[in-house]
């Protein structure tokens, strides 16, 4: 695998910490792999991560507060060698618009269970649990292909 896309529905919380987490294991595994984000869907284009994403993000050593939101577009389908879902319906929406080499991150470390919106939780703690969700399958993921 030489590049990666991770993909949730505004690509403003979960996405961009799979982002970070994956180029940071990336750096630490000494592993030439190209990763970015995206959002299926518009709303969010351009817009920084959310502020409790940058927020647990930078807990862990991760500055996530360069990236910006973009939407996903069929181009993506090529130019990366996986795109990673974050949840079903992403997941859905992604092999309806043709993409063939997807897979969804629960599948890495949580027997295919949904990443959930953080929003879902009640206050913060919601990002430490899905920043849990998505390091333990990032690190599956990067360990398997």
């Amino acid at each position: 695998m030489q590049s990666v896309l991770f993909v949730c529905l505004g690509n403003i919380c979960r996405s961009p910490l799979a982002d970070g987490i994956a180029k940071k294991l990336a750096e630490e595994m000494a592993l030439n792999i190209r990763v970015d984000s995206a959002g299926t869907g518009d709303w969010h284009i351009g817009e920084a991560p959310c502020e409790n994403s940058i927020k647990i993000a930078k807990m862990h050593g991760i500055d996530i507060s360069m990236l910006r939101a973009r939407q996903v577009n069929k181009n993506d389908f090529d130019t990366f060698d996986l795109i990673v879902a974050l949840d079903e319906n992403n997941y859905n929406d992604l092999k309806a618009m043709g993409a063939t080499n997807l897979v969804k991150l629960g599948e890495y470390g949580y027997e295919g269970a949904d990443v959930p919106d953080p929003y879902f939780f009640s206050g913060f703690e919601g990002f430490h649990e899905v920043y849990k969700m998505i390091d333990i399958c990032v690190r599956n993921l990067f360990s398997v292909k």
